[in-house]
């Protein structure tokens, strides 16, 4: 089923990434695995567009899921987490307005500060996020995009496989779980338990 899961407005130009805006739609999962899976999503998000150059767009495929990164010079990038089957075109179109919008209403200097976002001194308002995740659940409402922002089809999108390809040399998703600060120690141990039944969710 087309869907979108994710969609973020990340402050990339600090390591670790921090989410200024979010939305999800975890309503597909169970409620015992939702919070994991949400976990999941920001670190993995946070790799993503820590790993977009400014001015880039990419998109990565993992598991039954494809992150689509939009990294803008005013130091933020927007995801969206979508099925595979979601046009990836779309996704960018979408993620061009979405940033548009975000950085009309809120300026560079409204981020600037290391703790702006969610975890820090709290999400910037951006109550559209919720109705574009929300309306673009179905990609054929984004024709009037389409017909506006043609431009993206002579844009290169970076296509990788897998999460791995966009680490860097020598690390692993399994360090990446271990070290990171979004993840509670449930979320770890779920990890852990897809990892050894070899199921379908080293998350995505």
């Amino acid at each position: 089923m087309v869907r979108i899961l994710y969609i973020g407005v990340l402050k990339n130009d600090i390591s670790p990434a921090r989410e200024l805006t979010v939305e999800k739609d975890l309503s597909s999962f169970s409620r015992f695995t939702r919070d994991s899976y949400g976990e999941f999503m920001t670190m993995f998000s946070k790799t993503v567009s820590e790993r977009t150059r400014p001015g880039s767009r990419q998109d990565i495929e993992e598991k039954d899921y494809t992150f689509h990164c939009f990294a803008r010079s005013e130091g933020v990038a927007g995801i969206i987490i979508s099925s595979h089957d979601y046009p990836a075109l779309v996704a960018h179109q979408l993620l061009s307005k979405i940033l548009d919008e975000f950085l009309s209403k809120h300026p560079r200097t409204s981020f600037s500060s290391p703790s702006a976002g969610i975890g820090g001194t709290g999400a910037l308002a951006f109550p559209e996020l919720k109705e574009y995740l929300a309306k673009y659940q179905d990609p054929s409402q984004a024709d009037s995009i389409m017909k506006v922002q043609r431009e993206l089809d002579e844009t290169k999108i970076v296509l990788h496989k897998t999460i791995e390809s966009v680490l860097e040399r020598g690390e692993k998703i399994d360090n990446l779980v271990q070290k990171s600060s979004d993840l509670s120690g449930q979320s770890r141990m779920f990890y852990k338990q897809a990892q050894k039944q070899n199921s379908c969710c080293v998350v995505m």
